[in-house]
């Protein structure tokens, strides 16, 4: 299964949670309105910052998943991150657990926003502010982790975590520059759809683990069906 696809249409589709979640944030950006130039400069440099920070949390996990694919299978790693997801996804349903992370993630942001305070001065301040954003404790980042570390590659789990950060781009992008707030259209929280993405993630490792001989799923059958030899007659 390559997961390369899959990461940017992730960060798309996901990008929707960052949005409402981050809006207020995007839209409180001390822009200079006076010259457009370096307010789009800022904005980029804030996306640089962002998606960089992904991209280095992508080579952690990827090591992670290096060191164990080096005592266990692909397949059983893949069993286990499957496991894994749809066990906090019935511990969501279930709510046990929302108002302790709602409590730890409180007192993660809390000094990230004194920081982003300090930083408004800086002439690159957008870059540092991206990358305290991309600090930001977030379940479609924990998600996309997990299905990166699911790679065991650190090439793999970086590249993964880089497209996915692509993917959430072009939203963040249109809220700044469009000055939108969606939490003013949106009927529903989009927290909801984080359970359902790890869900159907929590299916698709178990499938792979499970070599059905899927194409694109189980990855010896892709290898099978990539790698025929010519004979010379």
């Amino acid at each position: 299964m390559n997961g390369l696809p899959l990461a940017f249409l992730l960060g798309l589709l996901g990008s929707l949670h960052c949005a409402v979640m981050c809006g207020p944030l995007m839209l409180s950006l001390p822009l200079p309105k006076q010259n457009y130039f370096k307010a789009a400069l800022q904005l980029l440099l804030y996306q640089f910052g962002r998606v960089l920070v992904y991209t280095i949390l992508g080579l952690l996990v990827g090591l992670i998943g290096n060191s164990i694919s080096l005592m266990v299978s692909q397949q059983t790693l893949s069993l286990i991150v499957g496991v894994l997801m749809i066990l906090f996804t019935v511990l969501y349903f279930s709510k046990r657990y929302l108002k302790v992370f709602s409590n730890f993630q409180s007192k993660l942001i809390a000094p990230i926003s004194k920081l982003m305070g300090k930083i408004y001065g800086l002439p690159f301040w957008g870059f540092f502010a991206g990358i305290l954003n991309g600090l930001i404790p977030c379940g479609m980042v924990y998600l996309a982790l997990a299905t990166a570390l699911n790679t065991a590659s650190i090439k793999d789990a970086a590249s993964f975590m880089f497209l996915f950060g692509l993917g959430t781009t072009p939203l963040m992008l249109m809220i700044s520059l469009g000055g939108i707030y969606l939490k003013k259209y949106i009927r529903f929280n989009p927290n909801k759809l984080i359970p359902w993405f790890m869900l159907f993630l929590g299916v698709l490792f178990i499938m792979r683990s499970a070599e059905l001989g899927i194409p694109f799923i189980s990855p010896a059958n892709h290898l099978q069906n990539n790698s025929h030899v010519a004979e010379c007659l």
